[in-house]
């Protein structure tokens, strides 16, 4: 489809797609596909009602009546785009349960601490796994991870707080392709009057480094002066430094909202109500929520579309 608009286009790491000019031009492609339909903007929706012929939706433009209604209002995620509770609202008029929602792919915040080393490093960004959970049970992600003034952020935190909750623990793991304490005790055994920083900063940013380093005490030290179990403790720090947030920094720049409709009160294959004929709810509404990377995106078309095919059929 993006070809056939003559949108040209290329490919990131990870598979992720980006327009070669502007993703303006996929809202212009999106637009001139809505042939049939009415767009209307800066329109509040008052209330909606169910009728004889179907549902009576009142706006600050006027009353719109329909056979059937599709909610796709989206969930609490960046308010100032004007995110609001509203699908939330008519689910719960119409008698379906919500999973509570909360705050998906956001950044992540902690305790002073933790801040304490994050805020001299914004900026430093780094490849890192981040975990949760123990085990095989575990959730990890590895992607990019980065450094601010409010804590930790990039793709691969984005990706884990959907599976944080209060309370929980997090693992990073900052030299993911690297033993750092086997590799240490090589680079004593080969140079041993190099600074332990120096060592270091062969694997992480130098800021980064040097920033490890002093909070554990090696500031100007050389590797020859540390025994194995002091080089185990720079390493346990750099592959398995466990941190525990305080909260995230919630619908402001969560980039999805977690929760939502409950799948269960909707037919999986049309997105209907199953208690209420010609209501559908699709896209990030429901209790649906994917990775970074477009899934949810996918989600919201795919469910469109399953809606659409069914109100087809039954209008045919």
């Amino acid at each position: 489809m993006v070809n056939r608009a003559g949108i040209a286009w290329h490919e990131k790491t990870l598979g992720q797609l980006f327009c070669d000019d502007s993703a303006r031009q996929i809202i212009d492609m999106l637009l001139h596909r809505m042939r049939g339909a009415e767009l209307w903007l800066e329109t509040a929706v008052q209330s909606v009602e169910a009728s004889d012929s179907g549902y009576l939706v009142r706006t600050s433009r006027g009353v719109v009546s329909a056979r059937n209604l599709v909610v796709a209002a989206g969930g609490r995620s960046i308010p100032k785009m004007g995110a609001t509770g509203l699908g939330y609202e008519l689910a719960e008029q119409f008698g379906l349960r919500i999973i509570e929602p909360r705050a998906g792919l956001v950044p992540l915040t902690f305790a002073t601490q933790d801040l304490d080393l994050c805020r001299p490093l914004a900026g430093v960004a780094v490849d890192a796994v981040v975990s949760h959970g123990q085990g095989r049970s575990a959730t990890r992600f590895r992607d990019g991870l980065l450094f601010t003034h409010r804590g930790l952020s990039g793709p691969a935190i984005l990706q884990i707080s959907s599976f944080w909750k209060p309370g929980d623990e997090i693992t990073v793991d900052l030299a993911p392709d690297q033993d750092i304490a086997a590799a240490m005790r090589d680079m004593r055994g080969q140079n041993g009057r190099q600074a332990v920083s120096t060592a270091l900063a062969r694997y992480l940013p130098s800021r980064l480094a040097d920033a490890i380093t002093e909070e554990l005490g090696f500031s100007g030290a050389r590797l020859a002066d540390q025994a194995n179990p002091k080089l185990d403790r720079i390493a346990e720090r750099v592959n398995r430094w466990r941190l525990r947030p305080v909260g995230s920094e919630g619908w402001r720049t969560a980039e999805v909202t977690l929760g939502g409709v409950d799948t269960r009160d909707l037919d999986a294959r049309t997105m209907q109500a199953r208690n209420q004929a010609g209501l559908y709810f699709i896209g990030e509404v429901v209790d649906v929520t994917g990775w970074l990377g477009g899934y949810n995106f996918q989600w919201a078309w795919a469910s469109a579309h399953a809606a659409a095919k069914s109100i087809a059929a039954a209008e045919a």
